[in-house]
């Protein structure tokens, strides 16, 4: 006999999530879509009557609904604004499996005997998000959580289906068969004439085993009411943040740094007992003002009470340097990424120089201030100027575009190694003495025989050269750019990257 489940289900949740994390009001009516990848990914009801369906690029979702609001689909957000759901659902019964963000199942058994049936357990789970601002919940009970979920999708709004004991097979059985979700079983079962759910059940398993596998004989048992699927409860996560109050307050960053030692301790030891490590932490400054100075430290290795303390020290320090502050009357320490120790154990040759290399670049951007002190990165782009990133040093390089994406008109390696800032003035003649060109088809108008950049006086004569490769961006905007680009190579040795840009020269980098 299946497990009685009930499953909790937040219609389209991710939307909701992403709404609440707009700093400016968005209007209960409004069409709202998510997109991930250039497709939709998730829409609100509202958009859904205008038809927008998930999976549709962008482009054709607004020109079915001009007035639609596109966000961007944040996996992250998503989770963490599911998390007080979660919390208050354990609140009323502990043992919860999330599924999804949005979704989540839980014993059905245990509520029902306490609260006195499953309906009247369904209804004092949905009154309890009700008061945490989650107007629109459904549940569904039967026995396995396929067939509570696809109940759940059924229910009106904050009521509950119940499907009766050993009645899951007559439930399941109009359903159709995309509530699967096997997109690749689905469109094989539709284009034998399998419609619903109750007409692939009717198939006989062996058949089925014999004709679509492991996979599609675990979708034959679902379809059959034979969710032997049981509610895996995940463990509540651990409280690790950690915090310290000064009474009186505090105004200078030795004493600080001093009094927050013993709770970085603990911090440490807490992470420690549970075979665990922090290697990015948030540290809060809450002066007496009801001002908070909130920033996030990474570490290339792992936080140590050592780190901690200085890491709060700096931050301090950097508020007094930076502007006066109010007196501090707490430090708050959160961790934002832990880890298994066993992941970041020191390796055989240690790694000392690394982490004094950080220590003294935090500490430099303690008194400079956070985009004082950046590390290059390389991302997607054409041009070498468009691959180059800075980054916050101690930040994640996120964001950025991706480089191993196909980028018409890039530069072919190798890669010169001195990128300018701004391209520096450069002379590219042929024989006669004259400038080279490109003309509108690609062709260059004499060879180039002499060449000068950066300001040098000297032409040098042309060793090698290669291009040109032209660079068309843009052609329907007003800022659109047609250029040509060359390798060139001096008899001195020296290699440069020119660009030839409406008559003009420049030297846009050098290979060392």
């Amino acid at each position: 006999m299946n497990e009685r489940t009930m499953v909790l289900w937040c219609p389209d949740w991710p939307v909701r999530a992403a709404v609440r994390a707009v700093p400016e009001p968005v209007g209960a009516g409004s069409p709202v879509a998510l997109f991930d990848h250039g497709e939709i990914y998730a829409c609100s009801a509202a958009a859904r009557a205008e038809g927008v369906r998930r999976g549709l690029r962008m482009r054709d979702a607004q020109a079915r609904c001009p007035e639609l609001m596109v966000l961007p689909y944040d996996a992250a957000l998503d989770a963490r604004e599911f998390e007080p759901v979660l919390a208050a659902v354990e609140e009323v019964s502990p043992g919860v499996q999330p599924l999804r963000p949005g979704t989540c199942a839980l014993r059905a058994r245990g509520p029902a005997r306490y609260y006195g049936g499953e309906r009247a357990a369904a209804a004092v789970l949905a009154e309890r998000l009700v008061g945490l601002g989650v107007t629109d919940c459904r549940l569904g009970i039967a026995d396995g959580p396929f067939t509570a979920e696809q109940a759940a999708r059924r229910a009106e709004e904050q009521d509950s289906v119940v499907v009766g004991k050993g009645e899951s097979a007559q439930f399941l059985a109009p359903l159709g068969v995309g509530v699967l979700e096997r997109p690749a079983l689905v469109g094989l079962l539709q284009r034998l004439g399998l419609r619903t759910l109750g007409d692939f059940a009717r198939l006989s398993a062996r058949d089925v085993l014999a004709r679509f596998g492991p996979a599609g004989s675990y979708a034959h048992r679902l379809a059959s009411g034979y969710d032997a699927g049981a509610v895996a409860a995940r463990r509540p996560p651990p409280e690790l943040e950690r915090h310290i109050d000064f009474e009186p307050p505090l105004t200078e960053a030795d004493p600080v740094a001093f009094s927050v030692r013993r709770t970085a301790e603990n911090f440490v030891q807490d992470l420690l007992d549970r075979q665990l490590v922090c290697t990015s932490v948030w540290v809060e400054v809450h002066t007496e003002k009801q001002q908070i100075s909130s920033r996030q430290w990474l570490h290339p290795r792992w936080f140590d009470a050592a780190d901690l303390v200085d890491r709060v020290r700096w931050q301090v320090g950097g508020e007094v340097v930076q502007g006066p502050g109010a007196p501090v009357c707490r430090v708050r320490l959160v961790p934002e990424t832990v880890a298994p120790l066993a992941d970041h154990a020191e390796g055989l040759w240690g790694g000392g120089p690394d982490e004094r290399v950080h220590r003294t670049m935090s500490r430099v951007q303690s008194m400079l201030g956070h985009q004082a002190v950046v590390s290059a990165t390389v991302h997607g782009g054409r041009s070498p100027r468009d691959r180059q990133r800075l980054v916050p040093w101690g930040d994640k390089p996120t964001g950025g575009r991706p480089p191993d994406r196909p980028w018409p008109g890039s530069l072919p390696p190798p890669a010169p190694a001195t990128v300018f800032g701004e391209p520096q003035p450069a002379v590219v003649v042929g024989p006669s003495g004259r400038p080279v060109g490109v003309t509108a088809r690609g062709a260059v108008t004499d060879v180039p025989t002499r060449f000068a950049a950066c300001r040098t006086v000297a032409l040098t004569p042309v060793q090698a050269w290669a291009g040109p490769w032209p660079v068309d961006e843009r052609w329907w905007d007003s800022d659109s750019r047609r250029a040509a680009r060359f390798q060139v190579v001096g008899v001195d040795g020296s290699a440069w990257l020119l660009t030839v840009e409406n008559g003009r020269w420049w030297a846009e980098a050098r290979y060392d």
